[in-house]
Order: C-alpha cells, then structure tokens, then sequence
C-alpha cells in the first residue's frame, strides 16, 4: 500500500507541474500576441522565446518568433527561427515567403555555389518533405515486391516496363530518404546572429582574422572544439567563430 500512496503522490505532482507549466507557457504566448499586435516586437520576441527555451518545438511558434525578430530588426535569429520551422510545417506558403524574403536582405552572396546546381539535379528533395519521401520510398518499394510476384507467378514475360520502372522510383526515394537521414543525423547548419561576426585561423580571440560574414548568413558546421566551431561558409572560406555568435539549426 505504502508504494502505491507514493505512486499516487508522485503522479499528482508531476500533473501539477505540468498544469503550472502549461499555464505560464499560455500566458506568454498570449502576451506575446498582445505586444505584437501593439508595435512591440522585442517583448513579443522575448515572450515567444520563453517558450522556445522551455523546450517546445512547434512551427507555428518558430514562425511567430522569427516574424517578431524580424520586426524588431534581428535578422540573424529570425532566419534562424524560420529555418526551425521550416523543418516542422516546410509547405507553409506564408512562412516560405517570410523566410525568402528575410533571406533577401542577407548582406553576404551565397556561399555554397554548388547548391543551385545540386537543386536542379535532385528538384524532388527540395519539393517534397522527409515525411513524404519516406512514404513514397515504401510505397514504391511494396509496388515494386507485388509486381515481381505477379510476374513470377504468371510465369510469363509481362510487366517488364512496370518493374523496371517501379525500382528506378523506389531507389530514388529510398536513397533520397537515406540522404535526409545522414543530412539530419551528421550535417549540422548555423545561422550568424550578430549584425558582424569575425572568423579566425584559430580558437582565440586573438587569431588571423580570415573573412568576416554578415547577420544571417547560414554556414556548415564541420568541427566543434571548446567554445568555437569550424564553419564553412564557401571555397577557401573556413574557419573558426564563436558558438555564441552562431544559432544551430
């Protein structure tokens, strides 16, 4: 009896915990509606942030935050929250207008030149979203196994074009598919958050200053060491910044 009291006690206490904290993250979205409805972006921001660094992670609230950062004159952490939610809600045609347009007034060209021609080549991984593709990947796959068995089973040289072209899909999804899972998994991308950041041949203060990059430009993180990454911005553009002046995606 005495371990189902404590049970019981244990489990009135975490709903409680979890009713407070509902609670305060309500309040402050609903504060950060009224100070964004009133002119007031940098307390919107603040507000919406509450609730980002209370560990929510939702889409429409990474819109909403970059949307008050971006009123309020940040354009290192608004890319950055709109990069957020483009992983959980990537259809929403207000939030890809939003971040193109914040994208716009990026200062720095774009780094990695290759991307546009990567685009092209593989168009599909930029249209659909993880979620879809893996779908489609297991779609064309069983498409692909009922086919072979039809065909084996009717012992009979039909449906040649049909298999042959359900596996062409089905290896193109489910390479795609495992591509997005390397990218999420080990490709690891930052967005610069102060107005000016300075990247250095070292990890010190006092190290070669190599190129500088501007509020919002987005870099690869390749390594991480005490306080500092090693970004790679483009060709011959490599080196180290401060992990403070960098928002990972």
């Amino acid at each position: 009896m005495k371990k189902i009291s404590y049970t019981c006690i244990l489990f009135f206490c975490l709903a409680a915990a979890a009713f407070a904290q509902t609670k305060e993250r309500t309040r402050f979205f609903l504060e950060g509606i009224d100070f964004y409805k009133a002119g007031k972006y940098s307390e919107a921001s603040e507000s919406f942030q509450k609730i980002a660094d209370s560990g929510v992670e939702n889409g429409k609230l990474y819109y909403n935050l970059g949307n008050a950062y971006l009123k309020s004159g940040k354009l290192g952490p608004a890319i950055l929250c709109y990069e957020k939610a483009l992983r959980l809600i990537p259809h929403d045609p207000d939030l890809k207008f939003n971040h193109a347009y914040a994208v716009s007034k990026v200062k720095d060209d774009k780094g990695e030149k290759s991307v546009n021609i990567f685009r092209i080549l593989f168009f599909w991984k930029f249209l659909l979203d993880a979620a879809l593709i893996r779908w489609l990947a297991l779609g064309f796959n069983a498409l692909f196994c009922i086919l072979v068995t039809a065909r084996l089973l009717m012992r009979k040289k039909i449906m040649k074009t049909p298999v042959i072209l359900s596996l062409i899909l089905s290896a193109v999804f489910t390479l795609t598919a495992l591509y997005h899972f390397y990218e999420s998994a080990y490709i690891r991308r930052a967005v610069i958050l102060p107005p000016e950041a300075v990247i250095r041949s070292g990890l010190s203060g006092k190290a070669t200053e190599l190129f500088r990059l501007q509020e919002g430009t987005t870099v690869r993180i390749e390594q991480e060491k005490e306080e500092y990454f090693r970004i790679y911005f483009s060709e011959g553009k490599i080196g180290w910044i401060p992990k403070k002046d960098t928002g990972v995606i």
